[in-house]
């Protein structure tokens, strides 16, 4: 018996919205570090990504990577029924963007005073996907974890907006230490919430990085943080916290590992809802204003456009433009 978690992010390349970093975590019945949670629950989920045209026909639940899963002129549908249906097997469903962040941010407060475009914007979940297939979604999916032991357990979020972003990326001398810190931070708070059982945490890599010793040790300064093997492919850690032993591995195409693929999903999912608030509240004041998904080429000119309208807000260029 054990825990798997798996770690990804979203938003990590954009100037505008914020960086999503999540974790998920899953309770087996086995060894962790022997698992592939797609074997186990193959009845139930897929990673193969339907084509647009056979996608209503779609039964088992999609679960990949969400550079796969979502593609803007799909819409939210595939994404959303697959984070969705997962969050239906171990939480009540969210009814709005406030309500999702109480169950995968419970540690902070929904930050519609920081964030005023987050103010006054309703949102109904799900928004492209439906109830029934929501519903029919966490159901096969109930009926596959219970069948081969296997329980989800979190869902857990940490996002970085423009303001915090920018603050930590000058204290931490670049965005790439900012992504591994966070991801490291989250993963051990998640697993400071579990049983001491034995855990694997697969995230995947950041960048270029190929070392993350040091940024385990400082995490886990009590336990010495032992090196298997470090690559452009693969860096594999092992450690005792606690009561139980941990192998963490950085690796390249983690979205192959479920964990991580529901990971993926589930940051890029509250990614595109907060960017369909900052949209919104944009386009109310500079109407005929094209949305924007935040990549820096149509960043610029979104920043262009709404720029007078800005200043008159009085809303300051940190708060919203990512430097980095």
């Amino acid at each position: 018996m054990g825990w798997i978690l798996g770690t990804d992010e979203a938003g990590y390349g954009p100037n505008l919205g914020p960086l999503v970093i999540c974790a998920t975590a899953w309770h087996v019945d086995g060894d962790p570090v022997d698992i592939d949670l797609y074997e186990r629950l193959r009845r139930a989920v897929t990673s193969r990504v339907p084509v647009p045209s056979r996608e209503d026909r779609a039964r088992r639940v999609v679960l990949a990577d969400s550079k796969r899963v979502y593609q803007p002129d799909r819409g939210l549908s595939l994404l959303e029924r697959g984070v969705l249906s997962a969050m239906g097997t171990w939480s009540d469903a969210p009814d709005g963007l406030e309500g999702l962040w109480k169950i995968v941010v419970p540690q902070a407060e929904f930050p519609c005073g920081s964030e005023p475009w987050l103010a006054d914007f309703e949102c109904l979940l799900p928004v492209d996907s439906t109830r029934e297939a929501v519903v029919d979604g966490t159901q096969m999916l109930r009926r596959a974890l219970e069948d081969c032991g296997v329980r989800l357990v979190a869902q857990r979020c940490r996002v970085v907006f423009p303001g915090e972003f920018n603050a930590l990326v000058l204290d931490w001398s670049g965005k790439g230490e900012l992504l591994s810190r966070l991801t490291i931070e989250l993963a051990a708070q998640t697993l400071d919430k579990l049983p001491p059982e034995p855990a694997l945490v697969v995230c995947d890599k950041h960048g270029g990085r190929n070392s993350y010793g040091p940024l385990l040790q400082q995490q886990f300064p009590d336990t010495l943080v032992q090196i298997r093997g470090e690559s452009r492919r693969q860096s594999v850690y092992i450690w005792s916290h606690g009561a139980r032993t941990v192998q963490a591995r950085f690796q390249v195409a983690a979205e192959s590992h479920l964990a991580v693929a529901l990971a993926s999903m589930t940051a890029k999912y509250l990614r595109e809802l907060f960017m369909k608030a900052f949209n919104a509240f944009w386009r109310r004041h500079v109407p005929g204003l094209a949305p924007t998904a935040g990549y820096p080429l149509d960043a610029r000119r979104f920043k262009r456009e709404v720029a007078d309208r800005q200043t008159a807000l009085g809303i300051a260029d940190a708060s919203i433009w990512r430097a980095r």
